[in-house]
C-alpha cells in the first residue's frame, strides 16, 4: 500500500544537505555584494515605511540614527535585500526573519514557568536557514563593539555562536524527531546575560505593568485605573477607534482554541491605548487593552499589533505576501518557540491585519551593556543554540548537519560575514545622518 510513495530516509536527507554545497560552497557564505543592491538603503528603508502613520515615521528615523545597532533593528528590509543577492542554499526552515540579539528574551509559559527563547517574529517566513545565522552574526558584531569589545572580539562570538547552532544541529540529527521537538536548553543559566534577563521577567507581572502604564480614573467607567498619556510612546484611544480595537476581540476569540475562549471570557475590556514599540514597528498601529477579570487585581493586558508582509517576501518564489500578517506571525512563532504565549492569535480592524498576543507578561530582555566581557561568547552560544531548535523543529536538521558537515568552515564564513555587514551597516548608519531624515522638525 506504500509503493505509490517514497518516503526519504535518514540518509538521502542528509545526502541532500551535502549535494547543496555544489550550490554554494561553505566558505561563499562569506561573501558580500552590496553594490548589488536594487535600490539605495535609504531607498528600502522608506519603501519600507509606506502605509505608516505619517506622524511617527521620523520617529523611526531617529530611533534607527542613535547608533549603527539601532539602525540595524530598524533596517531588516536593507538586509532582506541584501540577502537576497547572495547565493543561497535553498534549505528551507521558519526563519525568526528579525534574528538580533535584542529580539531573544524571557517570557511566562503557559504553565507559569520562566522560559527564553526567540520572542519577536514579525518578519518570519519560511526561506533559506543561512539567513537567520547571518542576520545574528551581524547583531552580535554591532553589539559587541556597542559593549565596548574590540572587532576580533566580536567576531570570535559571532563564530561561536554558528559553532554552537552546527554542534546543535548535528545533536538534533542524531536524536528522535519526537525529542527534537520538545527538546529543552538546559545552560541557560550560565550566561550572565540570561539569568538576567529570566530575573526581570519575574518582577514584570501583570501587576507590575498594571502599575507601570496606569493611573488612578477619575471617570465612572467602572475601573479604577486608566492608560498613562506619554506622547508619543502610549496614549490612551477612545471614541469610535476604541470601539473597533475592542471589536477585534471578536474576529479573535473565533480562532482560539475553546479553553482558550473560555479563559478569555472572564475578562472584560476596560480601556485602550496606543502604543509604540520597538524599532522596526515604529510606525505601525499597535493597540493595548486594558482587560480586568476578578477586579482591578486581576489585570490582563493584550496587544494588537498590526502586521504587514515579512521583509523578506519579496524576495522568496513561495512567498505568500497578501497572506494575512497576524496569522503569518503566529504560525511561525509557534513553529520556533517550544512554549508559546496561551493568547497568541491574530484579528483584523478594518483592512488591516493584527497579531495578538499578551502584552509583557513576565517578559524580560537583554541589554547591550549586559554583552561586556565574557558575557558575550556565552550570549552568543545560547543564541545559536536557540535558532538552531527553532530550526529543527521547523525545518530538516539532517539535510541542515549535512550541509554544514563536521568542520568549522560554515561558522568562521558567517563570522567573516557578520564582520562584513556590520561595516556595511556603519556605512549605512552614516549615510542615514547625513541625510537629514533624522533630524527633528522645527
Amino acid at each position: 500500500m506504500f509503493r505509490c510513495m517514497h518516503w526519504a530516509s535518514p540518509e538521502e536527507r542528509r545526502a541532500l544537505g551535502q549535494a547543496r554545497r555544489k550550490q554554494v560552497g561553505r566558505h561563499q557564505h562569506e561573501a558580500l555584494h552590496p553594490k548589488a543592491r536594487p535600490a539605495t538603503a535609504l531607498e528600502l528603508v522608506a519603501r519600507s515605511m509606506r502605509g505608516r502613520i505619517p506622524d511617527l515615521i521620523q520617529l523611526k528615523y531617529r530611533l534607527m540614527a542613535e547608533s549603527p545597532f539601532g539602525y540595524f533593528r530598524g533596517a531588516a528590509p536593507v538586509m532582506a535585500a541584501d540577502l537576497a543577492q547572495l547565493l543561497s542554499t535553498g534549505i528551507v526552515s521558519q526563519l525568526c526573519g528579525d534574528a538580533h540579539v535584542r529580539n531573544l528574551g524571557a517570557f511566562a509559559a503557559p504553565d507559569g514557568r520562566l522560559v527564553f527563547d526567540l520572542n519577536d517574529f514579525d518578519e518570519t517566513i519560511r526561506g533559506p536557514f543561512e539567513w537567520d545565522l547571518k542576520r545574528m552574526a551581524a547583531s552580535l558584531v554591532l553589539a559587541g563593539c556597542a559593549a565596548g569589545h574590540k572587532k576580533n572580539s566580536a567576531r570570535r562570538a559571532a563564530e561561536a555562536c554558528i559553532l554552537r547552532y552546527a554542534m546543535q544541529m548535528r545533536a538534533f540529527a542524531r536524536m528522535p524527531q519526537l525529542e527534537v521537538n520538545r527538546y529543552q536548553v538546559h545552560r541557560l543559566d550560565l550566561a550572565r546575560p540570561v539569568h538576567d534577563a529570566l530575573s526581570k521577567a519575574e518582577r514584570a507581572t501583570p501587576l507590575h505593568l498594571f502599575e507601570r502604564m496606569t493611573i488612578p480614573s477619575s471617570s465612572r467607567s467602572g475601573s479604577s485605573r486608566r492608560f498613562k498619556e506619554l506622547r508619543p510612546m502610549l496614549f490612551r484611544v477612545t471614541g469610535a477607534r476604541a470601539a473597533a480595537v475592542v471589536a477585534s476581540l471578536g474576529p479573535y476569540r473565533e480562532m482560539l482554541e475553546p479553553q482558550r475562549q473560555h479563559l478569555l471570557d472572564f475578562y472584560r475590556p476596560v480601556d485602550v491605548a496606543f502604543k509604540v514599540v520597538g524599532t522596526g514597528s515604529v510606525g505601525l498601529r499597535d493597540y493595548s487593552i486594558h482587560m480586568e477579570g476578578n477586579g482591578p487585581g486581576d489585570p490582563l493586558f493584550l496587544q494588537i499589533k498590526e502586521e504587514v508582509a515579512s521583509a523578506y517576501a519579496p524576495y522568496l518564489p513561495d512567498a505568500r505576501p497578501n497572506a494575512h500578517g497576524g496569522r503569518r506571525t503566529a504560525e511561525g512563532q509557534r513553529f520556533m518557540q517550544i512554549q508559546t504565549d496561551p493568547f497568541l492569535g491574530w484579528t483584523h480592524i478594518g483592512n488591516r491585519q493584527y497579531l495578538v498576543r499578551q502584552l509583557n507578561d513576565h517578559k524580560g530582555s537583554i541589554t547591550i551593556e549586559a554583552l561586556a566581557g565574557a558575557n558575550l561568547k556565552a550570549y552568543a552560544e545560547v543564541c545559536g543554540e536557540l535558532l538552531a531548535r527553532g530550526h529543527a523543529r521547523s525545518g530538516d536538521p539532517q539535510t541542515i548537519a549535512g550541509y554544514i558537515g563536521s568542520g568549522d568552515a560554515f561558522a568562521e564564513a558567517i563570522a567573516e560575514f557578520g564582520i562584513a555587514y556590520a561595516a556595511q551597516t556603519e556605512k549605512d548608519w552614516e549615510e542615514l545622518k547625513r541625510s537629514g531624515r533624522a533630524k527633528k522638525k522645527a
